[in-house]
C-alpha cells in the first residue's frame, strides 16, 4: 500500500487536534505521527504513533546539537518509512508541534523521498488577531523549538498560515464575521474547510481520539490492523462511503516547489484589494524607489499600522536588491532576497524559475522592469488613506528622481543596519 503523507500544523492547538481527530474518524488505515517538543527540557522528544484505536507505540528521540526540531526532522523520515514498510497505513497524519513551521517539514518528508498530498494549517478564527498582535518570543511563552529560535508568536503563526494551502477551520463560537473576514483576507487562496471544534485543555497530542464528544467516538474505530487494512482497500476500491471534504483534501495532492515559490518575495501569491465587515487589504503598487531615510523614519508607524503586512520593496541607495517586507504583532523583518531581475544580464535569466519570470512579467516597467514597491497591509479598521499618505512621503521627490541612479546610490544608508551589511 502507498503511503501518503499530509502536514498539519498550527498554534491553534485545540483546532489542530480537532482536525486530526476528525481525519483519523474519516480515513480508515489513518495514523497520527506527533513528537512533543515540550519535553525538549530533558535532553529528548517525545514521540508517538496512534491510531483511531489509541496509541500504538511511543519512543524518545535525543535532542542534535540542543535543537528540539532537528531531533524532529531527523527521527521524522525513518519513522515514516517504517510506517511505509509496514505496509497496513494509507495515511500518516504528521500533527507537528505549536510552533513548528509546516514548510520546513514538508521540505524534510519530500526530500526523503515521501510522498506529501496536503499541508493543512489549523485554525480558529477568534484567535487570528491575539496570534497576529502577538510579538512575545517564543521562547517567552515556551515554544521555542531550540536556545536559538528567535521567532515571535505573531511571525511563526503568519507563516504557518500562509503556506498551507488548506486551513481547516473549526466552528468557534467566539469567532465573529470579522474574524472570518480576516481570514478570508489573509489567504484569499486557500481552500477553507469547515470542521467541528476542538476541545480545550487536553494537552498537546496527547489527547485520546475516542473521548466523550470527539469526532472519533462517532464512529467506530478500527483496532485490529487487519480491520484497517480491510478499510483502507475498501475505500480505495470505490466501495466504502465517499469520503469527506477535509479527508479528500488530505489525499488531493501537494506541489512542494510551487508552494515554496508563493512564499517567496519575488512571487509571492499576495492578497488583493478587499474591504468588509470592518477588515480591510489594502495594495499598494509604485513605480519609484523610497528615500531610504524617510523610509527608516516611518518604520515605526508602518509596521503597527496593520495586523499583517509583507511584500517586496525598493531602496533608492539599493537599486538593484529586492527587498522583503514582513511584518505581523508590531514586528518588522526587513532582508534581500537577492537582484532584481532587471539587474541580471540576459543570460542569467535562463537560471531564474518560469514562476519568478512570469511574476516580474506582471509588474514589468518599461524603464525600472520588475524594480517596484509591492506592499500589502490587512487589518480590521484599517486607516487606508493615512497609511497611503505616509507611503507617498516615504517615496523620492521628483527632484530627487531625476537625479538618476548614480546620484540615489549617494543616498545615506539607513537600512545598512538592519540589513546587516
Amino acid at each position: 500500500m502507498s503511503l501518503s503523507v499530509v502536514i498539519v500544523g498550527g498554534l491553534h492547538a485545540d483546532a489542530r487536534r480537532a482536525t486530526v481527530a476528525r481525519l483519523l474518524a474519516d480515513v480508515p488505515g489513518a495514523v497520527v505521527l506527533h513528537h512533543d517538543l515540550s519535553t525538549a527540557a530533558t535532553g529528548t522528544v517525545l514521540r508517538t504513533v496512534r491510531d483511531a484505536g489509541g496509541v500504538r507505540s511511543a519512543g524518545r528521540a535525543p535532542l542534535i546539537d540542543d535543537c528540539a526540531c532537528c531531533a524532529l526532522r531527523a527521527d521524522l523520515v525513518p519513522e515514516l518509512r517504517r510506517l511505509e514498510d509496514e505496509g497496513t497505513t494509507r495515511l500518516a497524519i504528521v500533527e507537528l508541534w505549536d510552533s513548528v513551521e509546516p514548510k520546513a517539514m514538508t521540505e524534510v518528508v519530500v526530500a526523503g523521498g515521501l510522498t506529501v498530498t496536503a499541508v493543512i494549517t489549523a485554525v480558529d478564527p477568534a484567535l487570528l488577531l491575539p496570534c497576529l498582535g502577538n510579538g512575545d518570543d517564543l521562547a517567552d511563552v515556551g515554544l521555542a523549538a531550540a536556545a536559538t529560535d528567535r521567532r515571535t508568536v505573531a511571525d511563526t503563526f503568519a507563516r504557518q498560515l500562509e503556506y498551507a494551502p488548506v486551513l481547516a477551520v473549526v466552528d468557534s463560537p467566539e469567532a465573529d464575521d470579522e474574524d472570518r473576514e480576516l481570514l478570508a483576507q489573509l489567504h484569499p487562496t486557500a481552500r477553507r474547510i469547515p470542521v467541528p471544534g476542538g476541545h480545550p485543555g487536553d494537552p498537546a497530542g496527547s489527547g485520546d481520539p475516542r473521548s466523550p464528544g470527539d469526532p472519533v467516538a462517532l464512529r467506530e474505530p478500527a483496532s485490529a490492523a487487519g480491520t484497517a487494512d480491510a478499510s483502507a482497500r475498501a475505500y480505495a476500491s470505490g466501495t466504502s462511503p465517499r469520503p469527506s471534504e477535509l479527508a479528500a483534501a488530505a489525499l488531493a495532492g501537494f506541489d512542494v516547489e510551487s508552494a515554496a515559490a508563493a512564499q517567496h518575495p519575488a512571487c509571492a501569491l499576495l492578497p488583493a484589494e478587499a474591504d468588509a465587515h470592518g477588515v480591510a487589504t489594502l495594495v499598494w503598487h509604485r513605480n519609484r524607489p523610497f528615500h531610504p531615510e524617510r523610509l527608516y523614519a516611518a518604520l515605526e508607524d508602518l509596521t503597527c499600522a496593520a495586523a499583517r503586512s509583507r511584500g517586496r520593496f525598493w531602496l533608492a541607495d539599493k537599486p538593484d536588491v529586492l527587498l522583503h517586507w514582513d511584518a505581523a504583532g508590531g514586528a518588522l523583518c526587513v532582508e534581500s532576497a537577492g537582484p532584481w531581475l532587471a539587474a541580471l544580464p540576459d543570460a542569467a535569466w535562463e537560471l531564474v524559475p518560469p514562476i519568478r519570470r512570469a511574476a516580474a512579467a506582471l509588474d514589468w516597467h518599461p524603464e525600472h522592469g520588475d524594480c517596484c514597491q509591492h506592499l500589502v497591509f490587512t487589518s480590521p479598521g484599517l486607516d487606508r488613506d493615512g497609511l497611503e499618505r505616509l507611503l507617498e512621503s516615504c517615496l523620492l521627490t521628483d527632484a530627487e528622481y531625476a537625479g538618476g541612479r548614480d546620484a540615489w546610490k549617494r543616498l545615506p544608508p539607513a537600512f545598512d543596519t538592519l540589513l546587516e551589511v
